[in-house]
């Protein structure tokens, strides 16, 4: 009777370990490895592997990323660029002597208090943002701090010198980068990334990273995702002032692919200054070469003026593609009367249907078409747990592997890996959705064997595909920089 009883208990535990597993996933392996051996009940279950659902959508992936039939040769990127200083937000904070109170967003930060707000703010909902500090000898305090902070480290920073960066690491490429940039900047940079005399300057713009972890708490406050929150001083990239200079190197350099970030850079500058500037970038935009398709690359903003400057002031219709985030998606609609601009921010993972109207719409006011004089043909989102690249029929090719391509690169930076860790990641998209909210949609069901679901409206071409996100995420700045640059290098243009 002992015997039996004994050899109940040891099954019961077995199925209750076995239950452990299969509903707490993301515990630490080695945490459910010494709980089932130390019960002595044998060899641990294996992981999830390739007959999982993360497993199956890899393998399927790794089929669909081919190389395009016309690649790129040469590709010219600017303006931003900066050393990027990232180390953990709380321990900055604390050091700094702050404590966690309420959040608030700032649309400017003017001193330690309003950081440490904003950045309780975006931490409780786990989302990105950017903000520049007014202050210069506040922020340069804080800034060298932050520098010699123990385990604080310095990378690329910038959209355009981290998609340059990206690019960089295909030896077939030449690849021309126009920004500020300084003797840091200059020795992180790869040695395939070209930078005009030009660009060159005495001292470093730094911009501090703020990363927190999932799940990471600061007295009442717990982060639901991982991510980071950037702030700067930055007054050579906050008035472009390397636009001409790109422009200008062009014309020997002969790219064929241009790429421009760096506009919400000028969130700090005047009213005035901000629209003469966006005459110019007009300007420098139609100067370059008919033929050469132009990506313009958004990041966070909050003035609403900017961005609706930047959509109605002609920006958009002389670039030929978009890439941006959930948080730049919305914020553009809201500054522009878009549709669904009446919701004031994302709740969870945004809806599939509500993104694919919007969308359709830059494409539809602002995308190229018979009746109107637009490049707009190419719109690559990307936010933390799907990815969707939207196209005017008849101008891009290979858009399968294009957004395949974007969402594998978000799961093996973040992951700090050379292929997909299916141990290491998850499947957070949503399973099934409509793919429209405005229009007579159709309900969507996920099957990780076939991951890039295609769908079509008015002309428009919609390819959406999951994200396997990190669990553990090892770094998340620039990773909606590699995912645009992962996606244009599988991108294929039509030429007219």
């Amino acid at each position: 009777m002992a015997l039996w009883r004994g050899s109940a208990y040891a099954g019961f535990l077995a199925l209750a370990v076995g239950c452990i597993f299969l509903l707490e996933p993301q515990l630490p392996g080695s945490a459910l490895r010494s709980l089932w051996s130390s019960l002595q009940l044998g060899p641990a279950p294996a992981p999830p592997g390739p007959g999982s659902p993360e497993g199956r959508l890899a393998a399927a992936w790794d089929a669909l990323i081919v190389r395009p039939a016309r690649r790129w040769r040469r590709v010219a990127v600017g303006v931003n660029a900066c050393v990027d200083v990232v180390l953990s937000g709380v321990k900055l904070l604390q050091a700094l002597g702050l404590n966690p109170g309420n959040g608030k967003d700032h649309a400017e930060l003017r001193s330690r208090n309003d950081l440490e707000e904003a950045f309780i703010h975006f931490m409780g909902k786990g989302a990105a943002a950017e903000r520049f500090f007014s202050d210069k000898e506040t922020f340069h305090n804080i800034a060298q701090i932050a520098s010699e902070f123990p385990g604080a480290q310095h990378y690329v920073g910038g959209n355009a010198a981290l998609i340059g960066q990206k690019f960089a690491a295909n030896s077939d490429l030449k690849v021309l980068l126009c920004g500020p940039v300084g003797p840091k900047l200059h020795e992180l940079l790869d040695d395939n990334v070209f930078v005009p005399p030009e660009s060159l300057q005495e001292v470093d713009e730094f911009h501090l990273i703020l990363e927190y972890q999932a799940g990471e708490e600061w007295g009442q406050l717990k982060a639901p995702h991982a991510n980071r929150f950037i702030f700067s001083h930055d007054l050579s990239n906050g008035a472009m002032n390397m636009l001409e200079v790109f422009v200008s190197s062009l014309e020997e350099f002969q790219p064929d692919l241009v790429v421009l970030s760096g506009l919400h850079m000028m969130e700090g500058q005047s009213k005035e200054f901000q629209r003469k500037r966006l005459l110019e970038v007009m300007t420098s935009i139609s100067d370059i070469p008919t033929g050469i398709p132009v990506h313009l690359e958004l990041a966070s903003m909050t003035n609403r003026e900017l961005m609706s400057s930047i959509v109605h002031q002609q920006v958009f219709s002389g670039v030929t593609s978009l890439g941006l985030n959930e948080q730049e998606l919305l914020f553009l609609s809201q500054s522009a009367s878009g549709p669904h601009s009446s919701l004031s921010s994302w709740t969870g993972v945004p809806d599939v249907g509500v993104v694919s109207d919007i969308l359709f719409w830059i494409l539809k006011e602002h995308g190229k078409s018979e009746s109107r004089a637009s490049d707009l043909t190419r719109i690559h989102f990307h936010t933390l747990a799907y990815h969707i690249l939207a196209t005017v029929d008849g101008h891009w090719a290979n858009q399968l592997a294009a957004v395949a391509a974007g969402a594998r690169v978000a799961g093996t930076q973040a992951c700090a890996t050379e292929t997909i860790d299916t141990r290491r990641v998850s499947l957070k998209a949503p399973r099934e959705f409509m793919t429209s909210r405005s229009a007579a949609g159709s309900r969507v069901m996920l099957n990780p064997n076939e991951p890039v679901v295609e769908w079509h409206r008015e002309g428009v071409s919609f390819h959406f595909t999951p994200v396997l996100v990190c669990k553990d995420p090892v770094r998340t700045v620039g990773l909606g920089d590699a995912i645009s640059a992962e996606g244009l290098f599988y991108s294929e243009v039509h030429p007219h």
